[in-house]
């Protein structure tokens, strides 16, 4: 690394990103996913709980005074509200303070909101803590996938950061077959079953911050914010690791940038780069959040509510039926993960988009048939999931490596937070209405108007969706703080490697 004198900051020439992304994978970097990924465990299980726990929520005896209706679409909306002002809350922040700090505050303020959620003994309360629980997984989007791209090598990037996104459902496979648990009576009593679900994520919580205090930095984001030394010693003890065990040297790294440090970055440059230099790829932001959103918020707090209706599924019994459609949710990213690194982004999202809006498309029509049942209905949807799942997961990945550097964490929260808001507030609240009133004419509507956005999604990923693939940050989307050689011509000469500037 060297440096040079600028007239405003210093300015520095590294060879950091490089070295990060020519790392083979190794121990190291599993755990990343282990300290990163786990909390869309704990995520998952905090949904799908609540979808299952729904109907035994409005039974007498529960200890909540509380509709079904309630649970599905005023809470899960609240908490769909409380995850797109957490994400803007925490995502500039996590741009300013950096991605390590935030992801541990975000994932102490989930920890402290769903154990008090389990302390539910009125509707207000549960309300607001839902809601709180919310706005501490929002801002867990925002910090989480920015230390993901920005620490896990540019030609793993795609399949890792679809895995981790997609290991959400291990955590509904785990939430839905714990309602089946907590809600029978002959083991815990009726008022205190769903209260230990919640009281468990708040255990789980607690153990994922314990792994997570070892996790780094993100180098990139020390570079950028004048903390080149620091940067230094994460990347050299992290070739340090990796090179354990090896027989053979690290492979050089190729390529170098220039930046000019600085501290912030103003709401005005964020703007103008996102919607003015890059609004084709806003364009597609917005629509793949927005058809995912919809789909999933939809769904997934109202999947239980639908078997008990139209299928007479008892409520102890959901879980079961929900924990098929996670393990499909989960297999997509695993299984298809792979060929967004080889195959590209541009074909693997649109196709994922388009073939599970088509399959919607054709669930609703067999359900409009009474051509299904509670078992059909559930293959129908691990059929449309699996593929739904990976384009999904996608959506995250786009949005946290398309756009430059200093602006990722609050691209990542804004179009998180505007597509979700679209689609995964106005989606569970819809389709609680729809699915409530028990004619199979309203929920097939439900299920058109969720195949129609992902379908068209998809249309929108074909024409715009950026070839990332095995392509470092850098040359997706050059830093704001990056310079060209010629506007440090004049400078005084280089330091020594590992030296800096003043």
């Amino acid at each position: 690394m060297s440096t040079a004198q600028a007239e405003t900051g210093r300015t520095i020439t590294t060879d950091i990103p490089a070295r990060l992304d020519r790392l083979p994978w190794s121990r190291w970097h599993w755990t990343i996913v282990i300290g990163l990924g786990t909390v869309w465990i704990l995520d998952g299980l905090e949904v799908t709980v609540v979808g299952n726990i729904a109907p035994r929520l409005s039974e007498p005896g529960s200890g909540l005074p509380i509709t079904s209706g309630q649970v599905t679409g005023l809470a899960a909306a609240l908490y769909v509200a409380g995850a797109c002002l957490g994400a803007l809350f925490w995502g500039r922040l996590t741009d300013r303070w950096g991605r390590k700090k935030l992801f541990m505050i975000t994932l102490a303020v989930y920890l402290a909101a769903t154990a008090l959620t389990a302390f539910s003994f009125h509707t207000w309360w549960f309300f607001l803590f839902r809601f709180l629980t919310g706005f501490g997984i929002g801002g867990e989007y925002a910090a989480i996938n920015s230390a993901i791209d920005e620490l896990i090598p540019a030609k793993f990037r795609g399949r890792v950061d679809l895995m981790i996104n997609g290991s959400f459902w291990l955590g509904a496979v785990g939430g839905a077959l714990l309602s089946i648990v907590a809600l029978d009576t002959s083991i815990f009593a009726a008022d205190v079953g769903w209260r230990l679900t919640f009281a468990l994520g708040a255990v789980l919580a607690l153990v994922i911050l314990l792994v997570r205090r070892h996790v780094p930095e993100s180098p990139r984001w020390l570079l950028i914010h004048g903390r080149d030394d620091e940067a230094e010693r994460i990347v050299s003890s992290i070739e340090r690791k990796v090179e354990e065990g090896r027989e053979e040297p690290l492979p050089p790294a190729e390529g170098e940038i220039t930046i000019k440090q600085r501290r912030n970055v103003t709401f005005m440059e964020i703007g103008r780069t996102v919607f003015a230099k890059y609004r084709r790829r806003a364009t597609l932001g917005f629509a793949l959040f927005i058809g995912q959103a919809f789909l999933y918020n939809a769904i997934t707090f109202g999947f239980g509510a639908i078997l008990t209706q139209f299928f007479d599924v008892p409520s102890g019994n959901t879980g079961y039926y929900f924990a098929v459609i996670a393990v499909g949710n989960f297999l997509g990213p695993l299984l298809l993960g792979r060929l967004f690194d080889t195959v590209g982004r541009r074909v693997m999202i649109s196709s994922t988009y388009l073939l599970s809006g088509i399959l919607l498309f054709g669930t609703a029509w067999l359900f409009d048939q009474g051509s299904l049942s509670a078992t059909t209905m559930t293959a129908c949807w691990c059929a449309v999931l699996f593929f739904a799942s990976a384009g999904a997961s996608s959506a995250y990945l786009t949005v946290s490596e398309v756009f430059p550097m200093e602006t990722r964490a609050m691209s990542i929260a804004f179009f998180y937070a505007l597509g979700t808001a679209a689609g995964g507030i106005s989606g569970p609240l819809l389709f609680a209405k729809l699915t409530e009133t028990g004619v199979v004419g309203d929920t097939v509507l439900a299920f058109q108007i969720g195949a129609g956005l992902m379908c068209a999604a998809g249309l929108v990923a074909a024409f715009l969706a950026v070839k990332a693939e095995r392509r470092s940050l850098e040359d997706i989307a050059r830093p704001l703080s990056a310079v060209t050689k010629s506007a440090t011509e004049g400078a005084r000469p280089a330091a020594a490697p590992g030296t800096t500037g003043s």
